[in-house]
């Protein structure tokens, strides 16, 4: 199973980006998913994360600007990030929390990570 990340790049405060991230492999199911955040010297945080029935849990730092959606169909997670500000500058990792496979179950993977650079 493999997560990749998409979507990251330099935008200005107060600009939009979508994050987007596919999982590949001979998945059944994903019981949730969702996006962290690193910066240098941190631990990653929680940012946004969905389950299989689309209930949502959104961190204070970004709620009301950032908006996390699945297509469960697609095995995908987006992240639509609005009015974003120069802390939001990180690199952004997709997650995927107990995913079934037709060989194996595996409770954890984690995308490569996409940088988001917000500039003042």
């Amino acid at each position: 199973v493999q997560l990749q990340a998409s979507g990251g790049g330099l935008v200005q405060a107060g600009g939009s980006l979508r994050l987007s991230c596919l999982a590949s492999g001979s998945i059944f199911s994903i019981r949730a998913m969702g996006w962290y955040r690193q910066v240098p010297g941190k631990g990653r945080e929680m940012v946004a994360t969905i389950n299989r029935r689309h209930e949502t849990e959104t961190s204070s730092p970004v709620k009301g600007r950032f908006a996390i959606s699945r297509d469960t169909g697609k095995n995908a997670v987006y992240l639509q990030m609005n009015s974003l500000k120069p802390e939001d500058t990180a690199v952004y990792y997709c997650n995927a929390l107990n995913v079934a496979t037709a060989d194996k179950g595996y409770p954890e993977v984690w995308g490569q990570g996409t940088l988001v650079t917000v500039s003042s």
